[in-house]
């Protein structure tokens, strides 16, 4: 019986070679083991079945395939590589580097075997062997020359003429993981993730042990939310560089922000034992502490931290912005002293001016706590993109945009969903305290700043074909486009309700923008606005190093002038929308507990439940930083802080002055009333 060429071993091996590249790594595996039935000693057939099963994680049945390829084949390099693949996938990685130097040897001209050599060295701790590895797999990588002044480019700031180097080479060399990986992170700096993200998987599938690629794929995901996935790129990284901690804390990272607080830990951990010193590790298990409520480990984490690395600012003001500690004097001192060092990080720089404040605040000494505030808040806006005007034009947008009668034309649209409870307002101004209360109710799961339904809103711009962006586009909708996106919302959300109770909160305080847009698409949707003395709201900000967003806050006569826009901007949703949004005041709360809670809760349509009035008991993550004060019962000690500062706070006091004129006398600055 004669072989068809349809049955020849090259024809099988084009086939699945062909469905592994579409991504369908289980039907190449099946057409391989069919076609080595008949041929069981095709080195060619069996190097690809090894593939498809690295494809699929199958390490140890890959390692067995390939170890059987390099027993027939010798002098084959690509069974020696291949075989080297499944080993590190393993873990086994002085045996990867024994077969990696093989197949260097039978093909020296191989820049992805060097590059190979270079990672296991990299994860072996051989630093310099393997950095003249990589030295040598980029003098064989194809349009070198090309892709260095690319980055030469780039690296002056000429973005633009860089990315069109790559995308050149590209165009010769679709297949060049350099030039991917360059172009993915053009689109990274520019925070285009998703094609950062499309970009670094077509690499990954050419060159699938690239570590750093798997590295920068889940940072990509993780900024899209796609938690999951983000997780699955940084356990490749841990597979791939078993012996190094950089994996593990970023999958450590990635699960604290998705809510999956017990394996946060556990992959922290992980990483702590590669490397007992390691920054990101050690400062990101106390931010899990302190969000689940542990805060003598979350002390103890940041302490382990800054005794191995006294100048990781992040972890000394972590230690500060857990609001319960204080710093002795040796903290103080170590902290001046990081602070002389020349070379001193700009944002590490902050972190140290905004952790001094804090501990000359804790000694009174207000003066001196406000000029490290002060230079705090004046590093960070050096590096802050925010241009007041631009605030003021969207502002505008809005009120322009969702009039009275608009609001009223479209009172039968949205979803008839009552599950959510949004709190907005201003950062610092109560609005953890609000949601605690809220979460204390058995029927209202809390979760926390959900960035959803700004997303939400923003893609609709990008969804039509006639240049119109959030907010003037909404006038353009139909009614039944407004109940398909309050449904997107609530399918959004759906992964931070863990409980499953039928009602849950959303406190991201700059949600106030969105007034009109929630009642569009979730006309039964609540909405709490967490009002505080301006002058307390506004210091509190100021005195905030926030990890990210509020740009607005670095400067007082810019955080004054947002106080008032946002003050504007309520009053138009009180105007258009009267009896939708119940003002929540911090101080009422402080001075009455219980009749601001039988409002909140008249207001959301719940029961009264006395469990709300004893919310510091109930045992849930709060992620912001005021998550220790709301674990226990407030004080009017809370009130009036803005007094200690108010000789230092003229430019926001003259921007505020319309609104604090309308306070109680009491309420006011230089008043007869302190």
């Amino acid at each position: 019986m004669h072989e068809t060429d349809s049955d020849s071993p090259k024809a099988s091996f084009d086939r699945a070679t062909t469905f592994l590249r579409a991504g369908d790594a289980v039907l190449a595996e099946r057409i391989c083991r069919q076609a080595l039935n008949a041929h069981p000693r095709d080195v060619n057939l069996l190097c690809l079945l090894g593939a498809t099963l690295i494809k699929q994680e199958k390490a140890s049945d890959a390692e067995n395939t390939l170890s059987r390829a390099a027993r027939i084949a010798a002098d084959f390099s690509r069974a020696h590589e291949g075989l080297a693949e499944a080993l590190i996938m393993q873990g086994k990685l002085p045996e990867a580097l024994h077969s990696l130097k093989r197949a260097a040897e039978l093909e020296p001209g191989s820049s992805s075997i060097r590059m190979k050599k270079a990672q296991v060295l990299t994860a072996l701790g051989r630093d310099d062997e393997a950095t003249n590895e990589f030295e040598e797999s980029f003098k064989l990588t194809p349009h070198r020359a090309e892709l260095v002044r690319g980055l030469g480019l780039q690296r002056m700031g000429n973005i633009k003429e860089a990315e069109k180097i790559y995308r050149d080479v590209l165009l010769k060399d679709p297949a060049n993981v350099d030039a991917l990986r360059l172009l993915a992170g053009v689109a990274m700096r520019a925070k285009q993730w998703g094609d950062a993200e499309a970009l670094l998987e077509k690499a990954l599938d050419i060159a699938p042990d690239f570590f750093q690629g798997w590295m920068d794929l889940g940072l990509a995901r993780q900024e899209q939310d796609k938690m999951e996935s983000a997780l699955e790129a940084f356990k490749r990284v841990t597979q791939l560089e078993p012996n190094k901690p950089n994996g593990f804390a970023a999958a450590g990272t990635t699960s604290a922000m998705a809510g999956w607080h017990e394996d946060s830990i556990s992959w922290f951990e992980e990483a702590i034992e590669k490397d007992p010193g390691h920054p990101g590790a050690l400062s990101g298990l106390g931010h899990v502490f302190k969000t689940v409520g542990r805060q003598e480990d979350a002390i103890d984490s940041y302490r382990r931290c800054v005794r191995h690395n006294p100048d990781h600012g992040e972890s000394w003001w972590s230690l500060a912005n857990l609001q319960t500690f204080r710093f002795d004097d040796e903290d103080v001192a170590i902290m001046e002293q990081q602070l002389e060092l020349p070379d001193l990080h700009d944002e590490m720089r902050a972190n140290f001016e905004f952790a001094l404040g804090k501990a000359y605040e804790d000694r009174k000494d207000y003066d001196r706590a406000f000029m490290h505030y002060e230079a705090g808040n004046a590093n960070r806006r050096q590096r802050e993109n925010y241009d007041p005007v631009q605030t003021v034009d969207v502002h505008d947008q809005f009120i322009n945009t969702f009039t009275s009668e608009f609001l009223a034309s479209k009172s039968s649209a949205g979803d008839d969903s009552n599950a959510p409870i949004l709190i907005v307002g201003l950062p610092r101004s109560g609005s953890t305290l609000i949601e605690q209360i809220l979460a204390s109710h058995p029927q209202v799961e809390g979760t926390h700043e959900l960035p959803d339904l700004g997303r939400v809103a923003r893609m609709i711009g990008t969804q039509r074909d006639d240049q119109k962006s959030y907010p003037s586009v909404i006038s353009h909708l139909d009614d039944h486009e407004f109940a398909e996106l309050g449904r997107d919302y609530l399918q959004r959300t759906t992964k931070y309700r863990l409980e499953g109770l039928p009602r849950f909160t959303d406190k991201l305080p700059n949600n106030f923008v969105h007034v009109g847009f929630l009642h569009l698409i979730l006309p039964n949707a609540k909405i709490i606005n967490a009002r505080r003395h301006p002058l307390d709201s506004c210091l509190g900000s100021f005195k905030q190093l926030f990890a990210r967003g509020q740009p607005f806050t670095y400067d007082q006569f810019e955080l004054g002038e947002f106080y008032m826009q946002y003050q504007q901007l309520m009053d138009h949703w009180h105007a258009v929308l009267p009896g939708k949004v119940l003002d929540v005041q911090y101080e009422n709360v402080v001075d009455d507990l219980e009749t601001e809670v039988r409002r909140i809760l008249e207001y959301c349509d719940l029961p009264w439940d006395d469990a709300c009035l004893r919310f510091w008991e109930t045992d849930r993550a709060v992620k912001t930083a005021s998550s220790e004060q709301v674990r226990k019962p407030i004080y009017a000690s809370s009130k009036h802080l803005w007094r200690n500062y108010e000789s230092h706070l003229q430019p926001l006091i003259e921007v505020l002055e319309p609104l604090l004129a309308e306070l109680p006398l009491e309420w006011r600055p230089d008043s007869t009333g302190r």
